[in-house]
């Protein structure tokens, strides 16, 4: 089994992709409008451009989304998308890109289980923490 996050935005899911495709190196492999699906005939004309799913591909692991309309649209709250990074280095700019004109929650920096860890709430409203996790030991193994 495999989990994705499926995020919801408020008009702006394309825009939100296209940035994440470049922040993480993805590549959006699907995205389809209200207009070119069967509920096209169901949905006002001036939302029949936004998303109705989407999805890209981060190097392995993806991300869904759609924009939500208005009255069914609320803000991301009770969770966070994790990027998990291989260096220091790749943490400290997927988190200056991911907060730049979003807004910090708790600054990269190393914490006693990360060479860097950070908090952050990008442009779009969703809240990421980025993550260059330092090597654990695992009770009872050798490291």
């Amino acid at each position: 089994m495999q989990t994705s996050p499926h995020l919801h935005f408020k008009g702006n899911c394309i825009e939100a992709f296209r940035f994440y495709a470049d922040t993480f190196g993805g590549e959006i492999e699907m995205a389809m409008t209200y207009g070119e699906s069967p509920a096209a005939e169901h949905t006002p004309a001036d939302f029949r451009d936004k998303i109705i799913h989407a999805r890209i591909n981060l190097n392995g692991p993806r991300l869904m989304g759609c924009d939500a309309p208005g009255e069914r649209y609320t803000k991301p709250q009770g969770f966070n998308v994790l990027a998990q990074v291989p260096t220091p280095a790749d943490a400290e700019r997927i988190f200056a890109t991911l907060a730049q004109d979003g807004r910090v929650d708790m600054p990269i920096q190393e914490t006693f289980w990360a060479h860097r860890f950070g908090m952050c709430t990008d442009r779009f409203g969703i809240p990421w923490m980025v993550n260059c996790e330092k090597p654990q030991a695992v009770p009872g193994q050798a490291r």
